[in-house]
């Protein structure tokens, strides 16, 4: 504890003494002879005379892997900073959904509760198709919402009691869509 000590007190000394035209030059002594005591006490001396290369080679070894690092989190946090700001400059109501409207009969009634089931499949190049269905229902109004829909070639089926069901596939490209279907009552059984 004693040796640490004197040894702070030493290096305090050596830059207080130091004029400003010699600074770097004394800094730079400094710092080399703090290193290469520290590499001494923890590498062992080497009697061959190649231990300055050793501890060269291992100090420029720890240089390059903390310099390394810190590129990486310097990028890491880029990337992050770059997204945080992309999705807080997005609107909040920039959130794609899409509306499907139900009305039937001859007056164009808005259909309520009624189910309206999306089937679509994603494909997969290696594995098997996947194939995901989403059921809602429709308000009131006669709307459902379906918040990010899937893009491609969707079947949208409605069933209701007291309508015909009613199904067709659809394209969809663009996610903010309104799709309008009507419903027919069904023909009388005698």
């Amino acid at each position: 504890m004693a040796g640490q000590e004197s040894g702070h007190f030493l290096i305090i000394a050596d830059i207080e003494g130091a004029t400003a035209k010699d600074a770097p030059s004394e800094l730079a002594g400094l710092t080399q002879r703090a290193l290469s005591l520290t590499m001494m006490r923890v590498c062992g001396r080497r009697d061959d005379g190649r231990g300055k290369t050793t501890m060269r080679r291992i100090i420029l070894g720890a240089a390059l892997v903390w310099g390394l690092g810190v590129t990486t989190c310097a990028v890491a946090q880029e990337k992050a900073a770059a997204t945080a700001q992309s999705e807080s400059s997005a609107p909040a109501s920039a959130v794609k959904k899409l509306t499907i409207e139900v009305s039937g009969g001859e007056k164009n009634v808005a259909v309520e509760n009624a189910s309206v089931y999306l089937k679509y499949v994603e494909e997969k190049k290696l594995r098997k198709d996947k194939k995901y269905a989403l059921n809602v229902k429709t308000n009131r109004d006669g709307t459902a919402h379906i918040p990010d829909p899937p893009r491609g070639k969707v079947l949208i089926q409605v069933v209701a009691g007291g309508w015909k069901t009613f199904g067709q596939y659809y394209d969809l490209n663009d996610s903010g869509t309104v799709i309008k279907i009507h419903l027919d009552r069904p023909t009388k059984w005698y």
